[in-house]
């Protein structure tokens, strides 16, 4: 009676977990069906279910200039974000990751700390911080607010594949007479190489789609493309930006397979 009772327990909430597990893949999901369904009317105006289907809103993104601009400086802000992202997380972890001391300890939690404060109060503040030293907004400190956030992903990452790494590899390699600089090279990073691959890949896909940092940090000139979509949305509910959302969610899935072939991004991610 006891053994039967303890499989109907495991039994039932294995069918809840699995119902709450399928009911919020439906919820994820849907809003992005939806959006890639709705790319496709032959409509002026987004309306689900579409009148018609037609593929014209997919070929007025060629003579969508406003959004064409947006998504070249996004573009040009995620690169430059992503690159110093690298940079810096990856100097970052060799230090911290080899280290056990206190100061270790808080400036891992500096590095991450971006990921836990609300995004417009980081926005907000170091619009404020850029007022009182005398810069003016302008795309040098979009690269700076854009890269402050997307580090985090990179470090986070990269110490999670050097505490993988055997260090009797460096040892034996110095042993050898290897410098700090050919261990690195020949050891050290070919070995977290996946590591810094998926935390750009995270950083840059952080970068692009940030709304918080860009809506503080831009000038007028430089117009970010999330604000410009929801900008076309709000005002006139523009089907071309569906459209639009239709290419990323394609280019974005692509670029995710691909990373997860090259550094194994789901295994970083768990």
């Amino acid at each position: 009676m006891t053994n039967r009772r303890i499989d109907l327990d495991a039994l039932s909430f294995r069918i809840v977990m699995t119902g709450v597990a399928l009911l919020a893949l439906v919820l994820l999901a849907a809003p992005t069906v939806v959006v890639v369904w709705v790319s496709f009317t032959n409509g002026y105006s987004l309306k689900f279910p579409p009148p018609g289907y037609s593929l014209r809103w997919y070929v007025e993104l060629w003579n969508a200039w406003q959004l064409q601009f947006a998504m070249m400086n996004s573009l040009k802000v995620a690169l430059w974000a992503t690159g110093l992202s690298i940079l810096l997380g990856v100097a970052a972890s060799l230090s911290i990751a080899r280290s056990a001391t206190l100061t270790a300890r808080v400036l891992d939690s500096l590095f991450l700390s971006p990921l836990v404060l609300p995004a417009l109060a980081f926005g907000l503040s170091s619009l404020m911080f850029f007022s009182l030293i005398g810069v003016p907004v302008s795309p040098l400190t979009l690269v700076i607010g854009h890269t402050v956030v997307s580090v985090p992903f990179v470090v986070r990452n990269t110490v999670a594949s050097l505490a993988q790494m055997n260090p009797a590899l460096l040892e034996a390699s110095a042993s050898l007479g290897a410098t700090r600089w050919h261990s690195f090279r020949r050891i050290t990073l070919p070995l977290i190489r996946p590591g810094i691959l998926a935390g750009g890949f995270i950083a840059f896909m952080a970068s692009f789609d940030n709304v918080p940092v860009s809506l503080f940090l831009r000038d007028a000139a430089t117009d970010m493309l999330p604000i410009r979509m929801w900008q076309d949305l709000e005002g006139k509910l523009d089907v071309t930006v569906a459209a639009l959302s239709g290419v990323l969610i394609v280019v974005t899935v692509a670029l995710m397979l691909v990373m997860e072939r090259v550094a194994g991004l789901s295994k970083r991610l768990t």
